[in-house]
């Protein structure tokens, strides 16, 4: 048996700030290797976004084939912690640490379960990578070739993310927004305020794409997704002087979009309001994930099945909340996310309910069992 608990704080104290691995996936492979996994891990990328550091673990073989995937990567700790952010500490019956709700907690869960489920049909695998919380440039897709390259492809697979909200078990997500930022960048003609006939101000152009774009009403949300939405994100000029008009100016914004857009058409219509009020202007935009969505049906019905037998409640299925790595992975095979309370994910002193590390390795241990029975 495996004590969650004790992983967990195992995990915590390994500063694995993305894309710097401290040990963490050393520990996994150490604990996963003693209860029958073969591991292999590598090393992918370089800088200023890695090398980052990557484990597939893989147990059984055949069908069905059921993964979990998950990340040993965390946020900056920041300033003002109680305590030591990567010593783990217990107070009351609450465990604190960066990474103990995001998601270390899960993943130490997801051990623990596979350790009480020793014997099972098909093959039980663990995708887990170092790069989701940074520009996931190197962490996911390249695991997703790595096993391309081998013929490896699961038939389901469960994200630990951090999913629950007020309870343990009542949220599993099926689904998430897609995200594209975008970058404007309008040229003028710098010239004196007094004489504005001589000079072109791109403030003026700016303001009249940033106005157009922002009263878009891009769709109104459908059954499974909340509406898409337009946030500028930043607006820079960088002019000290009061009598000059400037020669540039620029501006940010994100999109974050359903299943009724695509990354690719939402660039190209705002690149066609950047071209028509300011021909010279530029756009660059980074697609970070397009929205997906896994309908209803065997894996939501496994996972809340499990949940229910745990804990006696209904989970909500739900598309809220930002992007994860389970946007890459739906290319594989069905996916949907389950895991920790998300209350302090991110915050200052992060902390995961030890009861609800106990209870998440119990729905686990279910999941696998009627997965792979």
């Amino acid at each position: 048996m495996i004590d969650p608990v004790a992983l967990t704080s195992r995990l915590i104290a390994c500063p694995s700030v993305t894309p710097a691995d401290a040990g963490a996936l050393d520990v996994i492979a150490e604990v996963l290797e003693q209860i029958g996994f073969t591991i292999h891990s590598f090393w992918a990328g370089g800088p200023p976004d890695g090398p980052v550091r990557n484990l597939f673990a893989v147990r059984g073989d055949g069908g069905p084939h059921f993964a979990f995937a998950g990340h040993s990567d965390v946020v900056p700790a920041g300033e003002g912690w109680a305590s030591d952010p990567f010593l783990p500490v217990v107070r009351g019956d609450l465990l604190h640490g960066r990474g103990a709700v995001d998601m270390k907690g899960a993943v130490a869960a997801f051990i623990a379960a596979a350790a009480r489920v020793p014997d099972h049909r098909g093959t039980l695998s663990l995708i887990i990578t170092g790069d989701e919380e940074g520009p996931a440039s190197h962490g996911t897709l390249a695991l997703m070739d790595w096993m391309a390259e081998r013929g490896i492809r699961p038939d389901l697979c469960l994200v630990g993310e951090p999913t629950s909200s007020a309870r343990l078990g009542d949220t599993i997500k099926i689904g998430r927004r897609g995200s594209v930022n975008m970058w404007i960048d309008v040229p003028g003609t710098q010239g004196h305020v007094a004489y504005p006939h001589l000079a072109d101000n791109p403030i003026t152009h700016l303001v009249r794409i940033l106005d157009e774009v922002s009263g878009w009403t891009l769709d109104t949300g459908n059954r499974w997704f909340q509406p898409s939405n337009l946030e500028i994100t930043d607006i820079s000029v960088g002019n000290p002087a009061t009598n000059i008009i400037p020669a540039t100016a620029r501006a940010r914004l994100n999109i974050r979009f359903n299943d009724e857009q695509t990354g690719a058409e939402l660039v190209e219509r705002v690149r066609a309001v950047v071209a028509a009020h300011a021909p010279r202007g530029t756009l660059t935009a980074k697609i970070s994930g397009e929205a997906f969505l896994t309908e209803p049906g065997q894996l939501s019905t496994l996972v809340g099945d499990a949940i229910r037998r745990a804990t006696g409640l209904e989970a909500e299925l739900s598309t809220s909340g930002g992007t994860s790595d389970a946007r890459f992975l739906s290319k594989l095979c069905p996916v949907v996310e389950f895991g920790l309370c998300n209350a302090t994910m991110h915050k200052l002193d992060e902390a995961v309910a030890i009861p609800d590390l106990h209870t998440l390795t119990d729905i686990y241990a279910d999941i696998i069992t009627h997965a792979l029975a």
